[in-house]
């Protein structure tokens, strides 16, 4: 037990399980506490700010919602950003990638006292740092191009269903089956982007007239 947590709270049994009667005159049998630890948030920009105090994971995060505003006010008028803003929120990237390599410099470990192999191990800032350097083009995408969206969202919901059935059954019986499976999920999928249900799709797949998404030609 953590001798001073964040908050305590309380969870009183009001009702029986058994009768349903109130418990509230009663006195307790026993009093069973129990220590919730929560984890970083699933994000790596939020947990280097968080946990390794570090400033520049902060002012990303408000560049990247700035980007995020920016660009859902132009939505409706336009399909891009002007080259100005482009321009600035580049120069504004680059000017936080600045200061965070400049916090975490490669040589900042101290070197092992006997030489060994391989690359010398990074710490998690300067590794989140270099992917956003070296993938800067993929993680402002949203910004270039309004079909792209902000988050990785619609991905993760892609997938859960793949890690549900990993997770009851381990694995997938044949191989034909993860395909047929996968091939069934993608359907879906693609049929919910294109505001179409599960069961309307699926219904017309029976129907011998399965949704084909139509093809943008401009």
């Amino acid at each position: 037990m953590i001798e001073k947590p964040d908050r305590t709270e309380r969870h009183r049994i009001e009702l029986c399980e058994c009768c349903g009667r109130s418990l509230a005159v009663c006195p307790p049998d026993g009093i069973e506490k129990r220590p919730v630890h929560d984890l970083p948030p699933l994000r790596e920009l939020i947990f280097v700010h968080e946990q390794h105090r570090q400033p520049w994971a902060a002012d990303m995060i408000d560049c990247l919602l700035d980007i995020k505003a920016a660009a859902a006010q132009a939505r409706p008028t336009t399909g891009h950003l002007t080259e100005d803003q482009l321009r600035d929120f580049e120069a504004r990237y680059q000017r936080i990638l600045d200061d965070g390599l400049a916090a975490n410099p490669f040589s900042a470990s101290p070197a092992p006292a006997r030489k060994k192999r391989g690359r010398r191990k990074k710490t998690k800032p300067r590794n989140l740092l270099e992917r956003l350097d070296e993938h800067r083009r993929e993680v402002l995408a949203f910004m270039y191009d309004f079909n792209v969206p902000f988050d990785n969202n619609l991905a993760e919901r892609d997938i859960r269903m793949m890690k549900v059935q990993q997770k009851i059954s381990g694995t997938f019986r044949s191989e034909d089956g993860a395909h047929a499976c996968c091939r069934i999920r993608s359907y879906i999928s693609t049929a919910r982007k294109n505001a179409l249900g599960a069961m309307d799709a699926i219904a017309r797949v029976f129907a011998g007239n399965p949704f084909v998404p139509s093809l943008n030609t401009s």
